[in-house]
Order: C-alpha cells, then sequence, then structure tokens
C-alpha cells in the first residue's frame, strides 16, 4: 500500500496542537540546540560584535526564515509527516517523494550522536547538583574529567539510555498530553533559566568589558579574521541554527490550523532561537572577563567541550558555583530535550504514517532501535576510538553528514519543491503560506525563492565541505 494511502487512514486521528503557543514553543525548541549556547557568542564576539549580529540577522531573513516557511507550508499544506507530505502534494508521477528517504535519514542520523550529547548535559548536572565537580579546579583537571567522563562506555550508555527513553516516553503520551505539555513547560523554565543566569552574570566585577567585547561593533575583530570569514561564518550559523531540511519544523506545520499565516510563524520561531543565542553571550562573556581574564574560545574551532572545560572552571570559580553550575546546565538540559523530543516526534510520524503501529508500540520499537544505533558514537568515544573514517571519529561522521551534508540539501530539495512548477508550485506554496492572519508573503519573492535561494543554499552546501 503506497504511503499517502497508509497515512490518509490516519488522517481522522491525527491531532492538533491545543494552543499556538504551544506550536511556537514546541517548533522554537526543536530550533533551539546546543551550539546556540556555545558556537553562537563565540563567534559573534570573535567577529565584530554587534556588526556580526547585523550581517548575521540579514542572513536570517535571506536564508533561515524562507526555508523555515517552505517546510512549514509542505507540513501544512499536507497534514502529514515527511513520510508522506511529498506523497500528498507532488504531481501524478514525479519522484518529490524521494525526500522522505534523506529526511528520515537525516532525522536518525542527527539521533545517533544528539541523544549522547545531551546525556553529556545529564552527567554534568548531575556532577554539579552532587557538588563533586568541585573536587576539579582549572580548566586542565576539567578537561581530564571530561576525557574520562567520556571514555567511561557503560556511563555514556547509561546518560544516553535515559534521554532516548525519557523523550520517547513524553512523545508515546500523544501530540497534547505529552509533547505539547511537557515541552511548553520546559521551553518556559528555559526562558527563566536563561535570563536569570544572565541577569546575574551582568552583575559580576567584570560584566561591563565582557560586553563591550561582546556587543560594541568590533572593525579590528573584522580585518584581523577577513571580511569574507566573517561573512560566511555569519551566512553559515543562520543556516545551520535552525536545523531545517530534515522535515523536523514541518512535521509541526502539520499539527496547527490555518488562522495563522506562516510567514509571521517562521519569523517568531526564528526570532526566539536568536534570543536564546544572544542572551547566552549575556553569560558567557561576562563570566570569562571576570573568572577567565576575558579568554572564551577560538572562534573556527569551538565545540561542545568549551561548556565542560572553560565554563565548567569559571563555574567553579565563582561564589555560589555550585548552584550557578547546577542551573546552566539544567538549562542546557531543556535545550537539548526540546530538540530530541521534536525530533522524535518526527519519527513517531513517519512510522504511525507507514506502518499499523500504535503510537506506543513505535515508541517502543524506536527506543530499542535508536539505542543500537548510538552505539557506533558511544563506542567512538573510548573503545573504538581508534576508528577513523574520512580522518573524522564516527561521531564527527555522523555531525558532518548531517550538518554539512542534509541539512542544506534537504533545504534546497524544499524550496525548489514550493517554488518550483516541477514540484508543488509557487501559487499553491504562497497560498499556503498567506492563509490565515498575518503578515503575506509577496509575489516578488518568487524569484528570489526560486533563482537567488538555491544558489545561497549551494554556496552555504559548498562552504561547508571546504
Amino acid at each position: 500500500m503506497k504511503a499517502a494511502e497508509k497515512g490518509k487512514r490516519r488522517m481522522e486521528k491525527r491531532e492538533k496542537f491545543s494552543s499556538r503557543l504551544g506550536f511556537i514553543l514546541i517548533s522554537a525548541g526543536c530550533a533551539i540546540g546546543l551550539g546556540n549556547v556555545y558556537r553562537f557568542p563565540i563567534i559573534t564576539g570573535a567577529y565584530g560584535g554587534a556588526i556580526f549580529v547585523l550581517i548575521y540577522l540579514g542572513f536570517l531573513v535571506l536564508l533561515g526564515i524562507p526555508v523555515v516557511v517552505s517546510e512549514l507550508a509542505v507540513g501544512r499544506g499536507s497534514q502529514r509527516s515527511i513520510a508522506s507530505s511529498f506523497d500528498q502534494l507532488e504531481q501524478k508521477g514525479q519522484k518529490w517523494h524521494w525526500m522522505k528517504y534523506l529526511g528520515i535519514a537525516g532525522n536518525y542520523l542527527l539521533m545517533m550522536f544528539y541523544t549522547t550529547i545531551s546525556g553529556w548535559m545529564v552527567i554534568y548536572f548531575g556532577k554539579y547538583l552532587t557538588g563533586s565537580i568541585l573536587e576539579h579546579q582549572g580548566a586542565d583537571a576539567l578537561g581530564n574529567l571530561f576525557g574520562q567522563t567520556v571514555s567511561n562506555p557503560l556511563l555514556l550508555l547509561e546518560s544516553t539510555f535515559f534521554v532516548i527513553l525519557l523523550c520517547f516516553g513524553v512523545c508515546s503520551m500523544g501530540l497534547q498530553k505529552g509533547v505539547e505539555r511537557v515541552t511548553k513547560w520546559m521551553m518556559v523554565a528555559l526562558f527563566a533559566l536563561i535570563i536569570g543566569l544572565a541577569v546575574y552574570c551582568c552583575t559580576l566585577p567584570g560584566a561591563e568589558e565582557g560586553l563591550k567585547f561582546y556587543l560594541i561593533p568590533s572593525t579590528e575583530h573584522i580585518e584581523e579574521a577577513g571580511i569574507w570569514t566573517v561573512v560566511s561564518a555569519a551566512m553559515g550559523q543562520s543556516f545551520f541554527t535552525l536545523s531545517i531540511g530534515i522535515g523536523s519544523i514541518a512535521i509541526f506545520g502539520s499539527y496547527i490550523h490555518k488562522d495563522q499565516g506562516l510567514l509571521g510563524e517562521a519569523a517568531t520561531i526564528t526570532g526566539l532561537d536568536t534570543a536564546i543565542a544572544l542572551l547566552s553571550g549575556l553569560i558567557i562573556f561576562p563570566a570569562c572577563f571576570t573568572y577567565n581574564n576575558g579568554v572564551t574560545a577560538d572562534a573556527s574551532t569551538v565545540g561542545a567541550g568549551f561548556l565542560f572545560t572553560t565554563l565548567s572552571s569559571i563555574f567553579n570559580s565563582m561564589p555560589g558555583g555550585r548552584f550557578v553550575g547546577s542551573l546552566f546546565f539544567l538549562f542546557m538540559i531543556f535545550a537539548a530535550f526540546s530538540t530530541v523530543i521534536a525530533v522524535f516526534e518526527n519519527i513517531l510520524s513517519f512510522w504511525l504514517e507507514l506502518t499499523k503501529l500504535s503510537r506506543k508500540k513505535a515508541a517502543l520499537v524506536n527506543i530499542l532501535l535508536l539505542l543500537v544505533l548510538s552505539l557506533p558514537c558511544i563506542f567512538s568515544l573510548n573503545i573504538w576510538s581508534g576508528v577513523t573514517l574520512f580522518g573524522k571519529n564516527l561521531m564527527d561522521l555522523e555531525d558532518f553528514a548531517v550538518s554539512n551534508l542534509l541539512l542544506p540539501i534537504g533545504s534546497l530539495g524544499y524550496v525548489l519543491f514550493c517554488t518550483n512548477r516541477y514540484g508543488w508550485g509557487w501559487k499553491k506554496f504562497q497560498q499556503e503560506v498567506n492563509t490565515g492572519k498575518g503578515i503575506k508573503l509577496p509575489g516578488w519573492m518568487k524569484g528570489y525563492m526560486r533563482f537567488v535561494l538555491p544558489v545561497i543554499i549551494l554556496a552555504v552546501l559548498i562552504l561547508s565541505l571546504i
């Protein structure tokens, strides 16, 4: 039986969000990831402060929002997940439905390493909650502690399983009772935590110098890095921060009503994602300039390890650092779990549309499946640490495949499908976007989205591979 026919059987049972707020917060939670917290502030400080932010915002408008709109429109227009959305909207004889395989592969591949990284946040939250991390002072000692943590396969297996079990457990309860209810409160807590931490850090003795470094425009930093490096970094960050292209946003479009236009919804989601990124800088830089002599990280190489070495060293140096560190890693858990739950919901919807399984049975199958699929990532940090492909360990290779290949290729597919007469077509796409109240997608955007935007996405793809 075709995917579209199987999906049709479940249309009557398909849930909807109970409120617009739930949709906005959950979609923003999907977009908000760990990179918002540590990568965006670092590259902003290193590449010109406010000038970089302005360039970044420009690319969000030119690149990020149009792709988010495309995903939302495909989801709402089809009322399906990526499993059968293209089947539903494509014209007879077209092959756009092959996009489902790229999308679902991207979702699984993302979760194969993201659940493990999320487990790190759980581990470190526990270390701060118990106070055991305070026994390790200085970046070197904390670097050794992080090395010992990731080299323990049993510990990583336990934390990863905890993340998978908990988040699929939320999804198994249904859209409204599980995903919407839990994620909505988690996102409210996330914003409360980051605002509270930002206010506290902005009162630290070195906060003024840190804020100057972060926010005041600096042509000197741009000249040092080179304008092309800065523009490329802004373009890449504006694209990758939203995790667009694999249907993770589209699924939530399929759960909403048609009372709101999609351009305004996309702008709101993007705005919340950016707000978290900017607020993170109000934590990192005042803290670094107070307790770490202004040293943060190299913008070109900064990674998740920054959280567990540099930032943890700073927290350990603070008065009440145990409390601050606990709140920070609790915030990181909420940021990570909101993404995991969103992607898991997309995976479950895929199974519900293509199989006869109930939501709970599909969740159980995927708990076991993801646990097995996450093993290469877990083992790549310890017992398989010597295994490399193309010069990368298995975890880095999974990350590279998703971020540098599947996201831009998938985004290109969504844009071409929505704007090309050999796909869904501009008229149907524009009508779907403009249905409901709010900002309308103007007709003159057709030329830009059809011809210019694909070139920009291709540029992102090429630059990410260089």
